[in-house]
């Protein structure tokens, strides 16, 4: 399989001399395109600092990122705007959607940015509307439709231009129970139906557990990681327990013969 994101021996320090706070210690991975990806860790583990430096938002310290070939890190600050509009999506805790723009008008913000032919914007809406079952709320405004119904508009708004990588920052984290559910369907079949290459950091196992992979970080490195192969989603859930379990007792490493 292609590989559309490589990490090579990522660092990101904050403070100065004497005062150095190492949020990201040596991390390299890889991740696949189509692969589901999630990133666990407790908070302070550096697991949004290393979203937010892949997404270009924050600079490393040391260390190459690349996507799709192109080492993110040397992109001039001028050309990262431009970067990020083309290759990446982004869904967010709160939604961040317009309160005066419809839901149709707050997907179609990310064609207008990239000024998709005005002949193109209905039939995409259209198409990825229906495809996460958001077509009766088109023309609602967000305030009228639920925290389930807001996301999934999130959703296609990240999606709606195909982009090489597809972030989500604790996208459950503002959901009920039932609102998550029908969320976590959702991008499950956006990474089943589309091949969407998704990489999402959580804090949930639940939601964890819709992935293919996770790895797990302490401490501004990779603690471990879990694979999910052939397992249900039960099955896989419970390892990831089991992982965040020995997180917690403080041991210093694991393998799959632990789990």
């Amino acid at each position: 399989m292609k590989t559309i994101l490589e990490l090579t021996h990522i660092q990101k320090y904050y403070g100065s001399e004497g005062t150095i706070t190492k949020a990201i210690n040596d991390i390299s991975f890889c991740v696949q395109e189509g692969e589901f990806l999630s990133i666990m860790g407790a908070s302070g583990s550096g697991k949004t600092t290393l979203l937010n430096c892949i997404s270009t938002i924050d600079t490393v310290s040391a260390g190459h990122i690349y996507l799709d070939g192109t080492d993110v890190t040397e992109i001039r600050p001028k050309a990262l705007a431009r970067f990020r509009r083309e290759n990446l999506g982004f869904i967010f805790q709160d939604f961040n959607l317009l309160d005066t723009l419809t839901i149709s008008e707050n997907i179609a913000l990310t064609l207008a940015i990239r000024q998709t032919p005005a002949k193109e914007v209905e039939p995409r809406i259209a198409d990825i509307a229906k495809r996460l079952n958001i077509s009766d709320i088109l023309d609602k405004y967000p305030y009228q439709v639920s925290g389930g119904q807001k996301q999934r508009c999130a959703c296609a708004r990240a999606i709606i231009h195909n982009p090489k990588l597809l972030l989500a920052d604790e996208p459950t984290g503002a959901l009920d129970s039932h609102s998550s559910q029908l969320f976590l369907s959702t991008i499950q079949s956006i990474h089943e139906q589309l091949h969407a290459t998704i990489l999402m950091v959580t804090h949930d196992p639940f939601t964890a557990s819709y992935s293919n992979r996770i790895l797990f970080l302490r401490d501004g490195e990779i603690f471990t990681e879990l694979h999910r192969g052939s397992d249900s989603r039960d099955v896989f859930f419970q390892k990831i327990l089991n992982v965040l379990t020995i997180m917690g007792g403080g041991k210093s490493h694991v393998c799959e013969t632990d789990l």
